[in-house]
């Protein structure tokens, strides 16, 4: 048997998240005082108790959900499954770099940077210049990629997020988004438009991108202890030299989770959980593979089950 850990990215952030860990044990309280001494606010509070609007936007939800999830994971080293059980690591676009910090890539300290830093480009890009993003519901790879370049008239529109077998999320100008939409529905398919900041995973984060570059070079990286898989590539991440590249490259390519975990079943991963707030990933994994259950621990009652 093989054991995968997996760890949200944003979207994955509510009110809340958290606070249980941090009521009922130690190893979850110091993570978030930690944070908050570190980033010089409480974040703890904002994630507990709100408000709701600042904890959604990038800067604050990206951080929030890295923090989160370390503290379970803290708290899970403590009452649960050792981290030697751990057989692989994946995290959708930020839970990426939670999932770096976990397979000892990168300190907490200096993940709590990188990811703040990361939110607050990210931010600053999608304000610069308006854009968004559309979650395509029941069309398949190839129609999703047409339906992108259907629509690239208008505007700059990518494939944004691979997520499951039919749900795909694009990523563009709020022209071409519009026009993909009314392309998608022609086809017969559902279009949903997402409540973002901007395009991720697009051209769009270019100069988020760059700046992070400069950052990440430096940054202490060594190669993990446990694989970690690539969004980018579906593979595993090699080096430090590596991790700095892709995860620049992460944040203007698309996120290629379906085929992550399709190649984590391949190689005989059958037991999977999600580390971190909200089921996301749960979610997508039924669409996946109905077969294969994620244990889910969101909540301190996730530890028991």
């Amino acid at each position: 048997m093989k054991t995968a850990m997996l760890c949200p990215g944003q979207g994955a952030q509510h009110v809340g998240m958290g606070k249980d860990f941090y009521q009922a044990h130690a190893a979850a309280r110091e993570v978030f005082d930690q944070a908050d001494a570190a980033l010089g606010y409480r974040l703890s509070s904002l994630c507990f108790e709100g408000p709701e609007d600042k904890l959604q936007a990038t800067d604050q939800a990206q951080v929030g959900i890295f923090v989160t999830s370390v503290a379970i994971y803290r708290t899970l080293e403590i009452v649960g499954k050792p981290p030697a059980a751990i057989d692989v690591l994946a995290g959708l676009s930020l839970g990426e770099y939670t999932a770096l910090h976990i397979a000892g890539a990168l300190s907490f300290a200096d993940g709590l940077k990188l990811v703040q830093a990361r939110g607050q480009l990210m931010q600053a890009s999608a304000l610069a210049r308006p854009s968004t993003m559309l979650a395509l519901v029941g069309a398949d790879d190839a129609a999703a990629e047409a339906i992108a370049r259907a629509s690239s008239d208008v505007g700059v529109i990518v494939c944004a997020n691979f997520n499951a077998p039919g749900q795909v999320v694009l990523s563009g100008s709020i022209e071409a988004c519009q026009r993909a939409s009314q392309v998608a529905q022609e086809k017969g398919f559902r279009a949903v438009q997402l409540s973002v900041a901007g395009a991720f995973h697009s051209p769009f984060m270019a100069e988020a991108a760059n700046q992070m570059k400069s950052i990440l070079e430096r940054t202490t990286i060594v190669a993990p202890k446990i694989p970690v898989i690539s969004n980018v590539t579906a593979l595993p991440h090699t080096d430090a030299v590596s991790i700095r590249r892709l995860l620049v490259e992460q944040i203007v390519s698309p996120v290629r989770w379906a085929q992550s975990m399709s190649r984590l079943l391949a190689d005989g991963v059958n037991d999977f959980a999600e580390l971190g707030p909200g089921r996301v990933l749960t979610g997508l994994m039924k669409k996946i593979d109905r077969q294969t259950r994620v244990k889910n621990i969101s909540t301190v009652e996730g530890l028991s089950l």
